[in-house]
This record gives structure tokens, C-alpha cells and sequence, in this order.
């Protein structure tokens, strides 16, 4: 089974304790899944997904008055029972829920969760971090996009396929989400997993950068040695200065020592920045050497 649909079948078992809520998610759900003839009026239910259908049912037995429910069927409802929950849930149009719905953070937890449980999906953290929710309109997409963003949610939209996709791709803001659509369980597991892989990349960009360093430092003391040995073939090293020469001397009895290490066994005692200015020195030298006998 993939995350996604992990997420999906914890949401699925949240049933909010408030009514608004439900309703909320309700509209979600028909915004994204139904359709709507405002003029019969009657309210269509159509999903393969036999889970959302259950829940879709069981929210619109909640929802509606006990008389108006019994022996109703919920995937196309007519007459009274289809003007009842239209007036529940306040529907103007099949572009976007009426905003009245979901004006209390509450009630926009629901929207997002009923959006997502309809057209929403979530790639395996492990792969990738990716978020989104399909919407046939742009107008739903704005109205998820500003649900989202009541979280602090930098969520985008792009143009697929003549659809509008709400999504969110970074680790953070997606753990956010399952936060917000109150899927506890999923975002532990989602963090677990983003913890372990930041770690792996922490340690993967240490390791590449000790590697850089190590890679520089080699290089840097094969041209010193070459410099010296360069001197010591062309005019030998009693032709540098005695600073130069003593380090010079050192230098190629310990070509793998560090710069630190070499400016101990001075005497007296070098510093790390004075060992690299004398070894520098060395090399513009021999840099001087070779132009003069080209």
C-alpha cells in the first residue's frame, strides 16, 4: 500500500464531533466528486472509491434531518431531501463551496481534509516530499490555496491536464498539512522518515565536503613538494632564504603532514597561516624559475 493511501484510510476513520464540520466536509466532497443540479433540484455521488462512498453516506445521514434521510439514497437525491442538504450546506455553485462554510479554523481543517480525501494524493516520503489536491476549476483551487495558506501553507497552483492542482512540495509544510487535516499518526510517520533522510543528507554533505577538503590539502602539498624539488634540481635549496629552506627541508621528510603539524616541528614553533605563507613564498619562487628559463 502506498503513504497516500495510508493517510487516506486514517482520515477516513475521522468523524468530526462537530456538526459544522461535517458539513464542511461534506461540501468538500461534493465539490470535488458530485454533481449538482441546482434547478431539480438533486445531488449526484459518483466514486470508485467504495471507502469515500461510506463515509459521503454516513456524512449525509449526519447531516440531514432524521425524517428527510431514512430511505433517502444518498448517491442521488431528490425533492426535499437534495433542497435540505443544499440549504445545509448554503450552495450557490458548483465552482466553489460558499466561504460561510468555512470561516472557523475548524471548519477549514474539514474542507482540507474532504478535498484531499476526494481528489487529494501524497508521494512516499522516502521518495519524494509532494502534496497536492485535483480540482476541475480554478476557483476550488484558489479557495483550497486560501484555506491553506490560514495555516501558513505556501501553497501553489499549476494547470494539468485542464485541471488546477493545489500542491505543496516542501518537507515541512507537507508534515504541516497532515497536521492540519488531523492525521497525527501519518505525520509522526511522515517526520520519522523525514528526520532519518535529513540525517543521511547532513551526514552525505559532511562527508563530501571533508572529502573536498582532504582532495585540496593532497593537491596543495604534491605542488609544494614539486616546487621544492624543482628549486632543489634548478639552483638547490641553500639558494632560498633560511626560513624557507629549514620548512622546505621539512617538507619533503613529511610531504602527508598537515600544515599545522609541520609548523611543530619548527623550531620554534610555526603557526598554521605562517607554514602556508612560507610554503607559498616557495612555490611563486619556483613559479619565477620556470618563466626565467623558458
Amino acid at each position: 500500500m502506498s503513504f497516500s493511501h495510508d493517510v487516506k484510510r486514517e482520515l477516513l476513520e475521522h468523524i468530526d464531533k462537530h456538526r459544522d464540520c461535517r458539513v464542511a466536509e461534506l461540501a468538500a466532497i461534493l465539490l470535488l466528486e458530485g454533481a449538482i443540479d441546482m434547478e431539480e433540484p438533486a445531488i449526484y455521488m459518483q466514486t470508485e472509491n467504495q471507502e469515500l462512498a461510506e463515509l459521503y453516506e454516513h456524512l449525509v445521514r449526519m447531516v440531514l434531518p432524521k425524517e428527510l434521510e431514512e430511505g433517502c439514497n444518498p448517491f442521488a437525491l431528490k425533492g426535499e431531501a437534495a433542497k435540505e442538504l443544499l440549504a445545509i450546506m448554503k450552495w450557490r455553485n458548483s465552482n466553489a463551496v460558499n466561504g460561510l462554510l468555512i470561516q472557523q479554523e475548524k471548519c477549514k481543517k474539514a474542507f482540507i481534509r474532504g478535498a484531499f480525501l476526494s481528489t487529494g494524493s501524497m508521494s512516499d516520503p522516502e521518495k519524494a516530499y509532494h502534496f497536492e489536491i485535483v480540482c476541475d476549476f480554478e476557483s476550488q483551487a484558489k479557495q483550497l490555496q486560501d484555506a491553506l495558506k490560514f495555516f501558513h501553507l505556501d501553497a501553489k497552483i499549476v494547470s494539468r491536464k485542464n485541471h488546477s492542482v493545489v500542491y505543496l512540495k516542501e518537507g515541512a509544510q507537507v508534515s504541516t498539512a497532515l497536521s492540519v487535516m488531523e492525521a497525527s499518526i501519518s505525520m509522526m510517520n511522515f517526520e520519522n522518515v523525514r528526520i532519518v533522510k535529513e540525517m543521511r543528507n547532513s551526514v552525505n554533505r559532511s562527508v563530501n565536503c571533508e572529502t573536498a577538503n582532504i582532495k585540496k590539502t593532497v593537491n596543495a602539498a604534491v605542488r609544494q613538494v614539486e616546487a621544492i624539488e624543482y628549486i632543489e634540481n634548478e639552483v638547490g635549496l641553500s639558494s632560498l632564504p633560511e626560513s624557507l629552506q629549514v620548512i622546505a627541508e621539512i617538507r619533503l621528510s613529511h610531504p602527508e603532514t598537515p600544515l599545522k603539524e609541520l609548523g611543530e616541528l619548527l623550531d620554534p614553533p610555526v603557526g598554521k597561516s605562517g607554514v602556508n605563507h612560507r610554503l607559498r613564498r616557495i612555490v611563486e619562487i619556483a613559479d619565477k624559475l620556470k618563466l626565467g628559463g623558458s
